[in-house]
């Protein structure tokens, strides 16, 4: 029985995002221990807050200050927290209806198990030590019998209101490829790229799927193809990648080797990026004990007639 491929993959980049008025306020707001939501033209507080009706759709703009005590509305236990998330011991997610809101605040409820948890009950924010604009100023919530806390009445004005976020995205996944992408991930272990011709359309895919994705029919014979291809369309790179040791600028593009129908993307180099073009003729390069091609270089064939390679880009 073959061996089946596996391998842990990370996926993970930063989002930076601007804020608008009301968004800017309500984090601005955690950071000074204020929590804010946005008054709706029916009367309705809206936490978190946002900047449109969600029922009329029209412009909301007038913050006011509810209070950091709340009730737990619905509630799920999370018995092993991941990484990143708000506790590192088991805790519940819970709904919270603050006092003077009237929608919920989705957040971690810090309590010693499922069994002192119900809906209806009582809590108040527990505030991050260090804060600085953004949602995990809240670092949890937890139980809480006391009275409501009087309100200054904020009407959303700071200085130095915080005016932008950046969000970290990231997801741990285990990859494993299949029959198809098995056979051709260990085809290039030995220098050879190999695809899966459908047996409908007779197009040769690469890397192969499987099945054909135009005629839906399982694919199973297969074709080797290249080593050498074409360059079909192109991308410089000005942004240097934390995990790629390679100089910027730099030329990403998609390939189509010979014999292939459909294009595979690889990195060019062996030539200035500036000279890389559409038709370009194209080798690969590999490195010792790679598997898989390093980059592509230019073969010093002449160019590829723009109607050869047309329908592949």
């Amino acid at each position: 029985m073959p061996e089946v491929l596996k391998a842990p993959l990370v996926v993970e980049f930063p989002f930076t995002r601007s804020l608008g008025p009301v968004q800017s306020a309500f984090l601005t707001g955690l950071r000074e221990r204020v929590v804010l939501g946005v008054k709706t033209a029916d009367g309705r507080t809206l936490v978190p807050p946002v900047e449109y009706d969600p029922v009329t759709a029209e412009d909301l703009g007038e913050l006011v200050e509810v209070a950091p005590t709340g009730t737990v509305t619905t509630w799920a236990w999370n018995h092993e927290p991941r990484r990143g998330q708000p506790l590192d011991t088991p805790f519940a997610w819970v709904l919270v209806r603050l006092d003077g809101a009237d929608t919920a605040l989705l957040h971690a409820l810090d309590t010693p198990g499922p069994e002192a948890v119900r809906t209806g009950m009582r809590v108040r924010v527990r505030w991050a030590a260090q804060r600085t604009g953004a949602i995990t100023d809240i670092a949890c919530f937890e139980p809480y019998d006391g009275d409501r806390p009087r309100l200054a009445g904020h009407d959303g004005r700071f200085e130095d209101m915080v005016t932008g976020i950046v969000a970290p995205a990231r997801l741990d996944y285990v990859y494993s490829p299949g029959r198809a992408q098995s056979a051709y991930i260990n085809s290039l272990s030995s220098r050879r790229t190999v695809g899966e011709r459908c047996p409908s359309c007779r197009k040769v895919y690469v890397p192969p799927r499987g099945a054909c994705p135009t005629c839906g029919v399982v694919t199973s014979e297969q074709v080797e193809v290249g080593p050498r291809g074409t360059v079909t369309t192109y991308c410089i790179v000005n942004i240097k990648a934390r995990n790629l040791d390679i100089e910027v600028p730099y030329v990403y593009a998609h390939i189509a080797l010979d014999g292939a129908d459909l294009a595979l993307h690889g990195r060019i180099g062996g030539i200035p990026y500036d000279q890389v073009r559409m038709g370009l003729r194209v080798e690969p390069v590999w490195t010792e004990g790679g598997r898989h091609p390093d980059h592509y270089r230019p073969t010093g064939e002449p160019d590829a007639e723009y109607d050869t390679y047309k329908e592949l880009l």
